[in-house]
């Protein structure tokens, strides 16, 4: 009885020490020095198929500019509200008709419509912005709110990513985060530890339209979906179980 009564004690310990979290595991940016400073990486993303650009174009002349800001009906594109990539890689642009977008960055595109406007002698001195309009990234896992999220700011950091979906819950593991990137037909896979400033210099800092996020859940939420169940469950059997020992060890006496 004794030897069952250590066994019992030593598997109680064990269990516990297996449940516990270090500072290091749950805290982001542990290894930060609050007086240096760090680069990040910033590579801008090409224009892909199904994008859909707006493209405001302007002049002197806002009469004669504004016939090239007027969308056409495009297909798959009821709201017309920008130019939409077709398959080919093209837009379709009043005046100006199919420009190949496909490949190049915004602001390539926005120096090719440029250049294009001024040889053509269409207007003096044009000023061209392009956005893309319909950016999106997934976020899925141990987050708050777990989803697909529209953003139309230039850039954006995967921790503003992280905040649109409400952080982190407890569950989630800090120092494996999943991010998924398509660029050109190819998937691209990459871990970030949020718990390290490291990930600052990658070319992960930044998100690109349609990347995928997941976090994935730690130890105790994987176990707390198995055959014991939550926590308030485990401690349910401790306690009946050393109820029962406690029994055993008196009607031994």
């Amino acid at each position: 009885m004794i030897e069952f009564k250590k066994k019992f004690i030593l598997l109680l310990f064990l269990v516990f020490l297996n449940s516990c979290a270090t500072k290091k595991d749950v805290v982001y940016f542990s290894d930060i020095n609050i007086e240096s400073k760090d680069a990040v990486v910033f590579t801008e993303r090409k224009i892909q198929t199904n994008d859909i650009l707006n493209i405001l174009i302007s002049a002197n002349s806002a009469e004669l500019s504004a016939s090239y800001n007027q969308v056409p009906n495009i297909p798959n594109n009821p709201n017309n509200v920008g130019y939409l990539v077709n398959v080919d890689g093209y837009i379709t642009m009043p005046i100006l008709g199919k420009i190949k977008a496909k490949d190049l960055t915004l602001s390539q595109l926005e120096t090719y419509l440029n250049d294009l406007i001024i040889k053509g002698q269409h207007l003096t001195q044009p000023i061209v912005v392009a956005k893309l309009i319909n950016a999106k990234f997934t976020v899925l896992g141990e987050v708050q709110n777990p989803g697909t999220y529209t953003f139309s700011e230039q850039n954006i950091s995967l921790l503003q990513a992280l905040g649109y979906a409400g952080d982190l819950s407890i569950f989630g593991i800090r120092k494996n985060i999943l991010i998924i990137r398509e660029e050109d037909g190819i998937k691209n896979y990459a871990t970030i530890d949020l718990t390290s400033k490291d990930w600052f210099k990658s070319p992960y800092y930044y998100l690109k339209p349609n990347d995928v996020i997941y976090v994935n859940p730690n130890a105790t939420k994987v176990k707390s979906s198995g055959y014991v169940g939550s926590l308030a469950t485990f401690l349910s059997i401790i306690s009946v179980t050393v109820s029962a020992l406690l029994t055993i060890t008196v009607l031994t006496r």
